[in-house]
């Protein structure tokens, strides 16, 4: 993310290598909202936690919450991620969901709470909740700010 007005990076054939500022925005506190698409079409959007393991974007939610339903019939998604010290400064990522799985993922939401919250995580839910991880493989980045 440099300071240029806006950038724009994108892939037909795959996915699309993470530029090292987004990797950094991307495993700090930023804010992120997820886009997914409604059985009816329209779009469904959550404010969520984020991450990234240098390849891919990480979204760890519940199976059964709407965005993990959206997703698993339509996996293309589109992501805000805004600068925590400058909100103006935001990257857009559109890409797939290539892999949901649940293996990892109550210790990947506990690491999430550390860094967003500064401790454990509460469950909001309850405990039999089962957490999910997204994995998005970014097909285009735009960068504005």
């Amino acid at each position: 993310m440099t300071d240029t007005a806006r950038t724009s990076l994108e892939s037909d054939d795959g996915g699309l290598p993470l530029p090292a500022e987004l990797v950094d925005l991307l495993r700090s506190a930023a804010t992120c909202y997820l886009s997914t698409v409604m059985p009816d079409g329209s779009p469904q959007l959550t404010q969520t936690w984020v991450d990234t393991d240098g390849v891919d974007v990480l979204i760890n939610t519940v199976t059964g919450h709407q965005k993990a339903r959206n997703v698993r019939r339509e996996p293309r998604v589109s992501l805000v991620v805004s600068s925590p010290v400058r909100p103006s400064r935001y990257v857009e990522i559109r890409g797939l969901v290539t892999a949901a799985t649940t293996e990892g993922a109550e210790e990947h939401i506990e690491a999430l709470a550390q860094r967003y919250l500064g401790g454990p995580y509460p469950w909001y839910g309850g405990r039999r909740e089962q957490r999910v991880v997204l994995r998005i493989s970014p097909r285009k980045i735009n960068t504005m700010g």
